[in-house]
């Protein structure tokens, strides 16, 4: 029998949806009935998470426990959450529930060890870069990260925003900049570290991109196809 995710969404709706889609694109079905069971809670109205981090509005930490505990009780068997930044909150959320929260993160650094990259320049927001959600575990792997610096986060940040908003097209022109600056310091690849990012990123590009949504994606579909047998 199939395992059904939980996605906790709307930070933002279109990460969200993007989230959906790969699932669906990546997992081997033929007709409807073998696709994934996905339960959605798009919460726009969670509070900002990088404003959280520098003290700068509310926590959303009540809001998702709030999600996380509304998609447990709807029937999930995992939760994955559609936002890099909100994984700083992970283990607390993780701490609500009885199910088992996935994390992006950690599958990210998985994949890229497992590519044998040596180098990484990281594109997130500042609540992602403030709090290492990254950096540590691919250092700690022997990867090097390459930052940008702070006129070019400010860009990474209206591109972001612009994506956001709905305007592709600006969101895309500021965040390509940016990863060509970071990617001229000599980084192997660009790690998308935020969803907005690989909505207008890839390596349609000219640039090498790790969309760590992709990589999410991937591990909700080998767990939820996962035989129970075989568990």
């Amino acid at each position: 029998m199939k395992k059904i995710v939980g996605i906790m969404g709307g930070m933002g709706p279109l990460a969200t949806v993007d989230l959906m889609s790969k699932i669906i694109h990546l997992t081997p079905a033929k007709s409807d009935q073998d696709h994934i069971h996905m339960i959605v809670d798009n919460y726009p109205q969670i509070p900002d998470r990088t404003s959280a981090i520098f003290g700068k509005g509310a926590s959303p930490l009540p809001s998702m426990i709030e999600s996380a505990n509304r998609l447990e009780a709807a029937g999930a068997d995992m939760i994955a959450i559609a936002c890099n930044t909100a994984h700083y909150y992970r283990n607390d959320i993780q701490a609500s529930v009885n199910i088992p929260i996935l994390d992006m993160p950690k599958e990210a650094v998985r994949f890229i060890e497992n590519k044998g990259l040596k180098s990484m320049a990281l594109l997130a927001t500042d609540g992602t870069l403030s709090t290492n959600l990254y950096q540590e575990s691919l250092r700690e792997q022997g990867i090097a990260v390459v930052e940008p610096d702070k006129m070019t986060q400010d860009r990474i940040m209206e591109g972001i925003y612009a994506v956001k908003s709905g305007d592709l097209d600006e969101g895309k022109k500021l965040l390509l900049q940016a990863a060509k600056i970071v990617l001229d310091q000599g980084a192997e690849a660009i790690l998308a570290a935020c969803t907005e990012i690989p909505l207008v990123l890839s390596e349609l590009d000219g640039i090498r991109v790790i969309d760590p949504t992709e990589i999410l994606a991937k591990t909700i579909v080998d767990r939820c196809l996962v035989p129970t047998f075989l568990e």
